[in-house]
């Protein structure tokens, strides 16, 4: 993949989607071959390694947020960078939440916050560190259609002005066709490579 690409990954459940991203990202190793991430071989490495290499080249969205409730919206896209050493990490989200228009939820937590906004603080923590790759996996899958669309527009948004590869993991063909390839698996088999048409 290339940097600044968005690679949607489609099939039926089972297909084995999640379980491509969870290897991708080092999550899981494989049983055979290996995986290079920015141009280091995962399969070289121990845990420890593996959650440095993530650590410092991977940002993730998931479909449930997974945001920490005891954070503000601010406080939880400083967490990657506070944690990457960055030191303006605190001006760095805030540019970064303005990015994605809550400038003006700012100081809201989680649970003050609608599922479309969760999954902008989520984007938006998920791009503060420039990582190399974005695994996305069925981000707008907990929201409804318009939201879930606006959501996409933020993301490849983000994609297209930053040299970050984007992996979306979506069961929908819309979604998928605004990528620039779509890779398609069934029974954990890649069937299909393709540039999407524009």
């Amino acid at each position: 993949m290339a940097a600044g690409e968005s690679v949607a990954v489609v099939g039926p459940s089972g297909a084995g989607k999640s379980t491509l991203l969870a290897l991708l990202a080092g999550l899981d190793l494989p049983t055979s071959g290996h995986v290079v991430l920015n141009g280091t071989n995962l399969s070289e490495l121990d845990e420890d390694g593996r959650a440095r290499v993530r650590a410092e080249n991977v940002g993730f969205v998931f479909q449930s947020f997974h945001l920490v409730p005891s954070l503000n919206a601010l406080e939880n896209v400083m967490l990657p960078l506070e944690l990457a050493g960055h030191r303006d990490a605190r001006d760095a989200a805030f540019e970064v939440i303005g990015r994605v228009g809550l400038e003006s939820r700012w100081r809201h937590y989680p649970a003050q916050l609608s599922g479309g906004e969760k999954q902008r603080v989520a984007i938006a923590r998920a791009f503060a560190t420039e990582p190399a790759v974005l695994f996305a996996d069925e981000p707008t899958g907990n929201l409804d259609a318009a939201t879930g669309g606006r959501v996409m527009d933020l993301m490849l948004g983000l994609n297209a002005d930053s040299t970050t590869t984007l992996v979306l993991v979506t069961h929908d063909s819309m979604l998928a066709g605004r990528c620039n390839r779509v890779l398609a698996l069934d029974a954990g088999r890649l069937v299909s490579d393709e540039v999407a048409p524009r």
